[in-house]
């Protein structure tokens, strides 16, 4: 099975960032008062205290954020079967993905601009039958956009010589 593009950690980092902000902005809203209390209330919360603190709250942000994305890389690999394009992903829980290529009726190639800027392409294959109308049935984020150009290609002309989709 093929993996993404390495530089598909960052994309995934960056997406991941915005999770871990909100989830550690929440749990600081919820212990703000208890922090509050505790600053008055002992003698660690010293200029010392109060800078480890401030280092603290990023760190709870970055490092799990990377970790995250560096499982979601890992995690997620694709392969072009013989009746079927085949993704797997999840870090907790996985999913395993097979698209019959004459299930496939569209191959798009988008480039977003986190993903430009780390020269990449996000491959999405639309299906026949399939009930997300937003979302697309096969997602191949980090690729490099030859690969993903070529990886569209190969996938259209499979879909052709089945006579159905495209």
């Amino acid at each position: 099975m093929e993996r993404l593009n390495s530089k598909a950690i960052w994309l995934f980092f960056f997406q991941s960032l915005k999770s871990f902000a909100v989830l550690v902005g929440v749990a600081f809203i919820f212990s703000s008062e208890l922090l509050i209390v505790s600053i008055f209330m002992s003698d660690f919360w010293t200029p010392v205290g109060l800078v480890l603190l401030v280092m603290a709250i990023p760190l709870a942000i970055i490092l799990p954020s990377y970790i995250w994305a560096r499982l979601s890389y890992r995690f997620w690999r694709y392969d072009l079967a013989d009746q079927a394009f085949k993704i797997e992903r999840g870090v907790i829980r996985k999913r395993y993905i097979s698209i019959p290529y004459d299930r496939i009726q569209n191959v798009d190639i988008y480039r977003g601009l986190l993903a430009r800027m780390l020269g990449l392409s996000d491959l999405q294959i639309q299906t026949a039958g399939y009930s997300g109308a937003v979302r697309t049935e096969g997602r191949l984020p980090g690729l490099d956009p030859r690969v993903a150009e070529s990886l569209r290609e190969t996938l259209v002309s499979k879909t052709k010589i089945t006579h159905q989709g495209l």
